[in-house]
Formats: C-alpha cells, structure tokens, sequence
C-alpha cells in the first residue's frame, strides 16, 4: 500500500492494491560463492534502482541473514543469494532488471540467474498500470529477452480470479551442481485476499488508530507468526505495511525467515496479501490465522516447494483443504512441477451468509 492513490479521469480516487512479486536466486558460472553477498550492494544504488521502479525506502529492520526494507509501495528483501522485490500501485519493477544483474555481478560477485519467479494475481484496473505491466503478455516478453529458459503460466479461471507466473524452467540436465535454493528447505506461502471485512479494514486508517504498533496489535498480526520482529508503517490516511524477520537465526536456510502484509483498506478495492517463508510441516495453522484475521470474501493461496522443503510431501488436503474454517470453500485447485520446485494454487470463496 501506498501513500498516494491514482486518480482516475472521473475523479473517483483508487490504488491497485495488487502486487508484482519478483523473486531471484543468484549464483556465479562455477558455483564457487562464498565470498558473494547481495547485501554488499551499497544501499544508495539500492535506492537509485528503486527510482527505476518507482518507489522509495521508507524503513529498514534486519537480522544476521535477511535485511527487510519496508518501500513506499510493499517491500523488498535482500539476503546472500536472493533479492525479493514485492511493488504495488503502478510500480514497474521489471525495469530495473538489468540494472540489477549489473550490479549483482558488480558488488555481490553473482555472475548468473540461478532461478527466478515473476507472479501477480490479475489487476482491479490493468487499465491504469504502465508498460510493460499493463498485459501480461509485455511482461512475459520483456522476460523472454533476458531469460531463454523462461515460461509463462497462467492459473485459475482467466475470465475472474487468476494468477500469473513467470519463471525458469530448463530442459533437465545431467550432473546439475546444487545451489542455494536445492541443497536446503525451501518453500513459500502467499494468501492474496479480496473483499475484505470493512469493520477489519478500519483498523488500518489513521481515523481508527495513531499508528502502526496500535494497528499491528489491535488486528491481532503480530500473533500470526511468534517470534518475530516487525517493522510496521501505517499510511497517511489510510493503508499498512509491515515485514518480519525472525528474531532467531533460521537454521533451516542460510537465507533468512520472513513475513510480509500489505493492506489497501478502502472498501472499494480492498486488497490484502500476506507471504511468508518460515518452514513448517503444515500451513494450515498458519492460513487460518491470517483468515481469522482479516475475513476475506475470496483469496488466493500458493505454495512454492522445494524437494527438501517438510511441507514437500503434505498432501493437497492439508495444505489447501476443501473447506477451511467452516467459512471458505475452495472452488479451484491446480498443481505444477518445475526446475526446482512443486507448486500448488488454489482459489476460494466465502460461503453466502
């Protein structure tokens, strides 16, 4: 969410509260990285390629393996050998992509893309974003230039809640050496929430509370993952942000444990997502804290997976049941196999009250 909103031609005031998550897995051409490190990116070039997308550092917080910069418009994420940049609004982050690959080589020592990932659910009004976001279609292209082991999916109904994703998918190759994001657990959790309850929603204005601690504590967020520590931000007048970083170090990959909300509370176009990378053997518990939380109407959920990941093997049932809370039926299901990970997507909707 950010602090400004785009005004349409009838005056009507809106923010596309949907964002562009861009995930890169860096390595170098003979595998030998251990002197590499994207957190040696000097932050100034950080924030001349934010200009790039259109946005700016507004907070930062870290930990000894993740550094998290809460952004005018979600969040970005750095860590040894992956960059997250998650955009809202009408940010362009594909932009700043070679830019990136620049400096990855120039300051962190990564001379190649190892695995990358480029999702976002359909837009409210694709009508108002820029190129090379405003189809899917441009962004695929824009990818396929830098990337020739690129494919593009689309899941979910095309004709009303779907899911784009963009990612690296080789043909297989014998005496593949491992790399950062196969010799460890991995995986990935992301509800993306709509229709949101406005008596939820409230709490994320500035009329309903002074700051981001008093909203964070009043929604109940900073329970849905113990152990972590949150920096929050609550928009003028409207609109929330917060990223966690585990306050432990997380044993379970050398890339650090996070979580991120974003909130676009107007009731028009509510909009809210929630991911996280903590390892657990079921997100179930996890989903339905977030869903208690903020009572979507409809929501999507994708879980990325790894070989070694302990969610790997869960059956579909427990990590995306038929039902879920006695509220939420799911209606669509569909699963992938790529490079280096499994995915799961599901929709569901609310029951009629």
């Amino acid at each position: 969410m950010a602090s400004h909103e785009t005004i349409m031609s009838d005056g009507v005031q809106f923010f596309e509260g949907v964002e562009k998550l861009l995930e890169i897995w860096f390595t170098t051409s003979d595998g030998k990285d251990k002197g590499c490190d994207l957190r040696k990116i000097p932050r100034s070039k950080l924030e001349s390629l934010l200009k790039i997308v259109r946005c700016e550092i507004i907070s930062f917080t870290k930990n000894e393996q993740i550094d998290a910069y809460v952004l005018s418009e979600s969040s970005m994420f750095v860590s040894k050998c992956r960059f997250i940049l998650k955009t809202c609004g009408t940010t362009t982050p594909l932009l700043c992509l070679q830019p990136l690959l620049l400096l990855a080589e120039q300051y962190a020592g990564f001379t190649e893309v190892d695995d990358l990932f480029y999702s976002r659910k359909n837009y409210k009004r694709p009508d108002l974003q820029v190129a090379p976001h405003q189809h899917f279609d441009q962004e695929v292209a824009l990818l396929d230039a830098l990337f020739p082991d690129g494919a593009a999916y689309c899941l979910g109904a095309i004709n009303k809640d779907c899911w784009y994703l963009y990612t690296l998918n080789p043909l297989p190759r014998r005496n593949r050496r491992p790399t950062a994001n196969t010799d460890e657990p991995d995986q990935t959790l992301e509800i993306l929430m709509t229709d949101l309850d406005p008596e939820v929603m409230s709490i994320f204005t500035k009329e309903e509370c002074l700051n981001a601690t008093e909203a964070t504590k009043k929604s109940g967020i900073d329970k849905i993952i113990p152990n972590m520590l949150i920096d929050d931000f609550l928009f003028e007048p409207c609109g929330y942000s917060m990223n966690g970083v585990t306050k432990n170090k997380c044993y379970e990959t050398s890339e650090g444990c996070y979580m991120t909300i974003h909130i676009t509370p107007e009731p028009e176009f509510s909009y809210v997502s929630f991911e996280t990378n903590v390892p657990s053997s079921s997100y179930g518990e996890i989903m339905s804290r977030v869903l208690d939380t903020f009572r979507p109407g409809k929501f999507t959920v994708t879980v990325f997976t790894n070989q070694l990941s302990p969610v790997k093997d869960a059956p579909k049932e427990m990590l995306c049941p038929h039902q879920v809370g006695g509220r939420w039926e799911r209606r669509d299901l569909q699963r992938c196999s790529f490079k280096s990970y499994d995915l799961i997507y599901a929709f569901y909707t609310k029951f009629p009250s």
